[in-house]
């Protein structure tokens, strides 16, 4: 994978799967806006990957406003003088059950994933179309987007209009040759460390010791640099024809996610009323309901107990 000569933006890339796709991009050849609201890490991500010999700068912001948006593409035009490649990675969870959630923890989270993807993409595509020259955005799904999970209605949500709208813009995009994907990944950062089942591995890795290998294909669980070479791979001329796409990636495990689709239909002429819907359901549309919620695997016996 040879990136030379492209420029990407990564928002919240001070820490965690943010500067794993950050670093992995410089490596391929890439230069780098890094973003991020905290100001030292931005400053000791930048450092990271210039002392690895590639060359990035610095954009601190917190993302989810239009003028954030613009700011981040404007600074890789100044310090570069162009951009290839968006990557929408910032985040936060403000996790709660329903009947606990506040509106603030609604909105905050609403703000940075869902807004924050939409303006920073239209900021890039408004640029890409301008210059003519093609672009990729990749953008940051989750699990919780595509399946749902406890206690994360504003995070799931936010995750699936993520999709929704990779696939919308896929359409939307493909004339000015502008791909649009959105990753599904699964790692060990500061997010995921709040999930209680996943927290041990995370300590594990902290400790400096593997996740196993049962975990990291049972659970599609391992370390963010795990889920970098998809973000390389996307952001390739080997990916010119991939868009519209779900992609899963942690651990040892790639997958690609189906997109919804009915499944089952049933028919009545004339239409169905409430009886007619109760009295075929069973047998019908109805007849086998899909699950939902993020599925726990049963582990193997060598890993029960062993994360701690």
């Amino acid at each position: 994978m040879d990136l030379t000569g492209k420029v990407a933006v990564v928002t919240g890339s001070g820490q965690g799967l943010g500067l794993a796709y950050a670093s992995a991009l410089s490596r391929a050849g890439a230069r780098v806006v890094v973003n991020d609201i905290n100001a030292e890490a931005a400053e000791q991500a930048v450092k990271t990957i210039r002392d690895a010999g590639g060359q990035a700068v610095a954009e601190v912001a917190a993302v989810g406003s239009s003028e954030t948006a613009d700011s981040l593409v404007a600074r890789a035009l100044d310090a570069f003088g162009r951009l290839d490649i968006m990557v929408t990675n910032a985040g936060l969870l403000r996790d709660r059950a329903l009947w606990n959630m506040t509106d603030e923890d609604f909105d905050t989270v609403i703000d940075v994933h869902l807004r924050g993807t939409f303006t920073c993409a239209r900021a890039a595509v408004r640029h890409f179309r301008t210059a003519g020259e093609g672009g990729r955005l990749i953008l940051a799904g989750s699990p919780a987007g595509q399946r749902g999970n406890f206690g994360q209605t504003n995070y799931a949500a936010a995750k699936a209009g993520i999709a929704a709208m990779a696939r919308t813009w896929a359409m939307e995009c493909a004339k000015a040759r502008v791909t649009v994907n959105a990753l599904i990944p699964n790692a060990a950062t500061a997010m995921t460390r709040s999930i209680p089942f996943l927290a041990p591995y995370v300590d594990r890795l902290d400790r400096g010791e593997p996740i196993p290998s049962e975990i990291r294909r049972a659970l599609s669980f391992g370390g963010p640099e795990d889920c970098a070479g998809l973000v390389v791979f996307l952001a390739s001329d080997s990916a010119s024809e991939v868009t519209g796409q779900c992609i899963g990636i942690g651990g040892d495990r790639l997958s690609l996610w189906s997109h919804p689709a009915e499944i089952r239909t049933s028919f009545l002429n004339g239409g169905w009323d409430a009886d007619a819907i109760a009295e075929s359901w069973a047998s019908g549309a109805g007849e086998r309901l899909e699950t939902y919620g993020i599925p726990m695997p049963t582990l193997p016996a060598t890993c029960q107990g062993a994360a701690g």
